[in-house]
């Protein structure tokens, strides 16, 4: 029971077995589940139900979510078509899917003792280098050879043409970890920062009458902080997507 509720709320960047089998098939087989595939679980569920739920066929006027959804389809349309091109229709399907699973892991993260799916390395980064090997292999399907002009500026002398070339690949091979790790970093920043002034208020709420009082005022601030938390949900999963249109716009058009 202690690996299925989460005991503190630190715990929920702990990725821990729920659930394990063991069976002698094909020599040894052991089948795990994790709150982290649970949790991926509930992210996919939530997002097809939101979808499902704002689907306009079979009604007249359109509820508000539907509405919303239209907004945020039209939003992030326009974002892919602004940094991708002629060619976004065919990665809108990708960007759309890519968001809304970064922002409903985000918001999830949010509800106390929950687990923060985006503050996981094996998510953030994983997401990160999949998409960095993906992005890749486009640019070198679509250019060949000529991918590696990419690591040459336009007009370096031939002296300085080595360092450069060093400087532009640990850039780029920087891309595969900074995408993962700015998820991961804000996400984890800002839940830790919530659980430490959580911890304090509490034990000032169990105090005296008047220390309780007084507390009032912190914990409006506390408060404040929690709404600024759900707006970095959004932000970062904007934020995310942003990036990996940029990415696929440089592997389109080796800019």
């Amino acid at each position: 029971m202690r690996e299925i509720f989460i005991l503190s709320p630190l715990s929920q960047f702990e990725v821990s077995s729920l659930i394990g089998l063991n069976a002698p098939i094909l020599g040894y087989l052991n089948i795990t589940v994790t709150n982290l595939a649970l949790y991926s679980c509930f992210i996919l569920f939530i997002v097809l139900g939101f979808h499902l739920y704002g689907n306009n066929e079979s009604k007249i006027i359109p509820n508000n979510w539907s509405i919303s959804l239209e907004s945020i389809y039209a939003s992030i349309n326009t974002m892919v078509r602004e940094q991708i091109g002629s060619q976004s229709e065919i990665f809108l399907p990708f960007i759309y899917a890519l968001f809304f699973f970064i922002l409903i892991g985000n918001l999830i993260s949010n509800i106390p003792y929950s687990f923060a799916v985006t503050a996981s390395g094996v998510v953030s980064l994983g997401l990160s280098i999949t998409i960095f090997i993906g992005v890749t292999i486009l640019a070198l399907s679509k250019h060949g050879i000529r991918f590696f002009s990419f690591f040459i500026p336009v007009g370096t002398p031939l002296a300085l043409v080595p360092l450069l070339v060093l400087i532009e690949l640990v850039s780029y091979l920087a891309r595969s970890v900074s995408l993962g790790v700015r998820l991961f970093a804000n996400i984890v920043a800002g839940h830790t920062l919530l659980k430490i002034l959580s911890t304090y208020l509490f034990k000032l709420f169990s105090g005296s009458l008047i220390v309780a009082i007084i507390t009032l005022i912190p914990f409006a601030i506390f408060l404040a902080l929690i709404g600024l938390e759900i707006a970095v949900s959004l932000i970062q999963a904007f934020v995310f997507t942003l990036l990996v249109c940029s990415y696929l716009r440089d592997a389109i058009e080796l800019h």
